[in-house]
């Protein structure tokens, strides 16, 4: 008998992939607000089908509307929308995708019955990514990408971890292709989102330098803008990770970005990133001190982010964006000048062309900003940007 023969069928290998993928985004009810620039938001179009429309699941159903599932001693399908009672054993049949559930066993003790409906719900299976093709790993990436909103009955993280969810995506990150790379970054980045346990995982299963080698080797737009999202997300709120991705010359391959063609949807995209790490260690360090924050400040006093930027050409690289025409590409852009002004000034007081660049934005938004006032607009989004070029200036006199 051949070493495939034991192996789960393709449906049941993929319906377990989809299990992992709802234990992924399940986490996202837990996850932190992101702040207004961050990276690691999920974008609208990587959660819609391609009608445009984002997918309908059981959970947006009303709960008054339930069906009350009435379990037995035997398994029994559940339809959707039907409500399971507390206690209830739950399984997800690999072999026909459908949920199950039935009344508890009391034979056992109640350890041993919280563990064998754990195991049962799961599938009793070991997770191998030797054991799944490439195309089928491609193919239940792709369902994960699809459904952030999926079944919420299993135990989140903590099973997506044990079960050896994480390992998995991050080997889709070695594929030779480049759809399965794409999806793996998404998953992974949309599992890093403010949590903390996933991204030591991650960073201990050397997830770091696989979305670096992607960032820096020749690959499609399409697969860098996943790993960018996944990098953020792992660097984000996570000093060991910022400390490793610059002794791995995570700058270096994020500044090479600006040396290749069709890179430049991705700018925009690292400049915000760096704005989010500056400012999240800027704001840590002038917030309230307790013990546990002054752990946190030492932490952060390893990652010498700033002076690696000023350092490795930032200071000239990035004004040269604000001659973009897209008024939220110059808002970024112009809060990470802000935040460099202070230790780039002679370099930007002797650049003749950011000094022309700042009074053309100057002239144009006084007049936009003068419209929003004229229609009652007193603290208008072009009176904001306004504010933000005067600031640069004075601070350049």
């Amino acid at each position: 008998m051949s070493r495939w023969a034991g192996l789960l069928s393709t449906c049941a290998r993929v319906s377990l992939l989809l299990l992992l993928g709802s234990v992924l985004f399940s986490c996202s009810s837990l996850s932190d607000t992101v702040p207004e620039f961050a990276l690691t938001k999920i974008e609208e179009s990587d959660i819609k089908d391609d009608s445009g429309k984002e997918p309908v699941t059981e959970d947006d159903a009303d709960p008054e509307d339930l069906e009350v599932f009435y379990p037995t001693d035997q398994w029994q399908t559940l339809r959707p929308g039907q409500a399971v009672a507390a206690g209830s054993h739950v399984r997800l049949n690999l072999q026909t995708g459908e949920r199950e559930a039935k009344l508890p066993d009391r034979e056992n003790g109640e350890g041993d019955m919280r563990e064998d409906r754990r195991r049962k719900r799961l599938g009793k299976v070991d997770v191998d990514a030797n054991s799944f093709t490439s195309e089928e790993l491609k193919k239940a990436l792709a369902k994960m990408k699809e459904s952030e909103k999926a079944e919420r009955k299993v135990d989140n993280a903590k099973d997506f971890l044990s079960m050896g969810g994480l390992r998995l995506v991050i080997e889709g990150l070695n594929s030779s292709e480049a759809s399965l790379k794409e999806h793996a970054a998404f998953v992974l980045g949309a599992a890093l989102s403010s949590n903390p346990k996933v991204q030591i995982e991650a960073i201990e299963g050397g997830a770091l330098q696989k979305l670096l080698v992607i960032l820096a080797t020749e690959q499609p737009l399409a697969v860098r803008k996943k790993a960018l999202f996944a990098l953020s997300s792992m660097l984000r709120h996570f000093p060991y990770a910022q400390q490793q991705f610059l002794k791995l010359g995570g700058l270096q391959v994020l500044r090479s970005l600006f040396r290749q063609k069709g890179m430049e949807p991705l700018h925009v995209r690292v400049v915000t990133l760096l704005y989010d790490l500056l400012m999240e260690k800027m704001l840590l360090e002038d917030s309230q001190h307790g013990e546990q924050m002054e752990e946190k400040i030492q932490q952060y006093q390893q990652v010498r982010l700033l002076p690696a930027v000023v350092e490795q050409g930032w200071c000239a690289l990035v004004p040269n964006l604000l001659a973009m025409p897209e008024h939220d590409t110059r808002e970024k852009v112009l809060k990470l000048v802000g935040v460099l002004v202070a230790f780039c000034r002679e370099h930007y007081r002797g650049d003749p062309t950011l000094g022309t660049t700042l009074s053309l934005l100057r002239s144009e938004y006084e007049e936009l900003a003068a419209e929003e006032q004229r229609e009652g607009d007193k603290d208008g989004y072009f009176r904001e940007l306004l504010g933000s070029v005067n600031t640069i200036i004075q601070e350049l006199r």
